[in-house]
């Protein structure tokens, strides 16, 4: 593993961390001797009856009450629950300020602008928890956002949660099938939506669309559609439809009632890619999200009150879900809905400069991006109040560590981040005390026993093998939609090792607690029974001027497995046997002669999630000839097509 170190924190910077603060307070009230973070990570997993409680009390968390007892069963995976007596509000927790700050910033692309102050967040809330309790929404009820990433969304969630009801979101760029598939399983009364959206610069109207969901989902009472790109008109065609301002019309500034509900009440129903058919729907609780949220935003990414958050996602991607919690550390959200790249790959930038932005989240793909447009922000921009960068979504590769300290900023806590939809959080992430060492996640999560273990199920060190989880942890899902035996949930995570969580990543953990991810477990390839993660090559590749993108597969062959490679050649590059030699003997020379793809070849385009993930699964079966059951889960599910019955892999 590399251990180039690029970054390390100033001894100033050590000393003030809310994580550094947290250690101190752990070691007085549990009369303790904690001298570093490992320390601090180890007493956690140790004694997590004791860590969640210490987490509740530093960061002031609130409810009706927590309970005496803080774990039970908690030998069992799945099973265990934390907190069972307690009785709490996710909103209540979030509406920590009401004040004439900013609380919510938003830009649309360069299209518009707006912003909300933390005591006119707590009247929009007061007014549309107010209009669903009037509509009969309540405790366990479901609420469904057809939304960008505004504020407006921000504030129907809030709400949604105020009142004991569960909130679901997709984002406007979901086609008709794609909502159905998944608002369609549970059953929403009320849906908040738009008239359209930008991107690229371009109105996009899905009045027809959202019509068309409504017609499909007997269970909608009540439309609310917020005018965003147009004006609104043109919607009466739509069952039970009423605009934002009418819905909150009649209603008072009162004080917000927050429904006080158990830990483990749904909150949120969350959503799998659904490539590989109808989208799994997964039930998050209250306090397990509240709580781990909380300690990534605060131990983890050092949010403090006053700074502002930002992170590029969709209100179809669990990182607007994380987003949200920034408000339970008092920070400011920074939301933006469009491309990143419109005018120009500035954008991002511009914002981050025009409001103070101290955190700056995005994904893998879009670092990548910005190095392969040569981009150099720190020529450009000031970028002085950005602390930290985040990424996710897939790895990051360590090229793009090198162009993020290179070319945007040198002092910056980059931290490559990973976990997942499926427990609203981290397994793998930051720490705002350690070094940032090149192309590796620099820690596991506080309260999260995460280990690496070989196919027998032994755990390893310096070695890859499968992530797992060997002890609950307060955001395992409280369980799957429809699922009344439990059966989908426990073989999603618990059939491969028994009472443990074996997440589905191929991974390598460092002696210091450090991280490589090589890809997902069910996409990484098996040439003569070797397993090869896909990142690997996909490092190699990437690096490579004539590469825009890349993607692997394994075919089945001969009674084996040979590994094809797919390229999006950069404007002026064609395939030729110079270029395919080039590629085959970068990537021998920097993994092994086993990761040299038996066949490259060139395609337009690569298949991707709403969320920006390439479906490795899908092209996978493109090519075997099997069915994709969910295109709709594609933002351009017509790139399969390019895939299928090709001549040069028959041979």
């Amino acid at each position: 593993m590399m251990s180039d170190f690029l970054w390390q924190p100033t001894k100033e910077r050590v000393e003030n961390a809310n994580v550094t603060r947290f250690r101190d307070w752990v070691n007085e009230k549990h009369a303790l001797n904690l001298q570093s973070f490992t320390e601090l990570y180890d007493w956690s997993v140790a004694e997590i009856e004791r860590f969640w409680p210490a987490l509740i009390e530093y960061a002031d968390l609130k409810a009706e009450t927590w309970g005496e007892r803080v774990l039970i069963d908690g030998n069992k995976m799945p099973g265990a629950q934390f907190f069972p007596d307690a009785r709490l509000n996710f909103a209540e927790n979030l509406l920590v300020r009401d004040d004439d700050t900013d609380a919510l910033i938003f830009w649309g692309e360069d299209k518009v602008k707006s912003r909300l102050s933390w005591a006119d967040l707590n009247i929009a809330v007061s007014k549309f928890s107010q209009a669903l309790r009037a509509e009969g929404v309540g405790k366990g009820d479901r609420v469904c956002g057809y939304m960008p990433n505004m504020s407006e969304t921000v504030i129907a969630m809030l709400a949604t949660a105020a009142i004991g009801a569960t909130w679901s979101s997709a984002s406007p760029d979901f086609g008709v099938q794609g909502v159905v598939d998944r608002f369609g399983q549970i059953e929403p009364t009320v849906m908040i939506t738009v008239d359209g959206y930008h991107y690229n610069g371009k109105q996009h109207d899905i009045r027809e669309k959202v019509h068309d969901v409504v017609e499909r989902i007997d269970s909608l009472k009540k439309v609310v559609i917020v005018p965003y790109a147009f004006d609104g008109a043109n919607t009466t065609d739509i069952r039970n439809a009423v605009t934002y301002d009418d819905f909150i019309a009649t209603f008072r500034t009162e004080k917000i009632v927050f429904e006080q509900v158990e830990f483990n009440h749904p909150l949120y129903v969350m959503f799998s890619s659904g490539t590989t058919g109808k989208p799994k729907c997964i039930v998050h609780g209250t306090g397990g999200t509240l709580l781990k949220q909380v300690s990534e935003h605060i131990l983890h990414c050092d949010v403090a009150p006053g700074d502002r958050v930002f992170y590029f996602t969709t209100c179809g991607w669990m990182m607007w879900n994380w987003l949200m919690a920034g408000l339970a550390a008092g920070a400011t959200l920074l939301l933006y809905d469009g491309s990143p790249f419109y005018p120009s790959g500035n954008i991002l930038f511009d914002y981050a400069d025009a409001e103070g932005m101290t955190l700056f989240g995005t994904s893998a793909k879009y670092i990548d991006a910005l190095a392969k447009a040569e981009l150099k922000p720190r020529e450009t921009h000031d970028l002085s109040t950005v602390r930290a960068m985040t990424s996710t979504g897939s790895p990051l590769a360590p090229e793009s560590f090198d162009y993020v300290y290179r070319d945007i900023k040198e002092d910056i806590h980059l931290a490559s981040i990973s976990g997942g939809t499926d427990i609203l959080g981290c397994f793998v992430l930051a720490c705002p005390v350690l070094p940032v060492k090149r192309g590796v996640i620099q820690t596991r999560a506080l309260g999260v026993a995460v280990d690496v273990f070989d196919d027998d199920g032994n755990s390893v060190r310096n070695e890859k093998g499968e992530l797992v989880c060997t002890k609950p942890f307060p955001s395992m899902p409280v369980g799957f939609w429809n699922d009344p035996d439990g059966s989908r949930y426990h073989s999603a995570y618990f059939d491969r090792f028994d009472n443990i969580w074996c997440h589905g990543d191929y991974v390598e953990l460092d002696d210091d607690g450090g991280m490589v991810i090589y890809g997902r477990s069910d996409a990484t390839l098996n040439p003569g029974g070797v397993r090869i993660g896909t990142a690997e090559i996909y490092r190699q590749v990437e690096k490579l001027p004539e590469i825009q993108e890349s993607i692997v597969i394994g075919q089945d062959w001969d009674n084996d497995v040979r590994v094809i490679l797919f390229v999006v050649l950069r404007d002026n590059y064609e395939l030729d046997t110079a270029l395919i030699d080039k590629i085959k003997k970068q990537i021998r020379n920097n993994c092994t002669p086993r990761h040299v793809p038996a066949k490259v070849l060139a395609v337009a385009d690569i298949p991707r999630t709403k969320s920006g993930k390439i479906t490795e699964l899908a092209v996978r079966d493109v090519v075997h000839g099997r069915p994709v059951k969910n295109q709709e889960a594609l933002a351009n599910p017509t790139a399969l097509e390019l895939f299928s019955n090709l001549s040069e892999l028959k041979t």
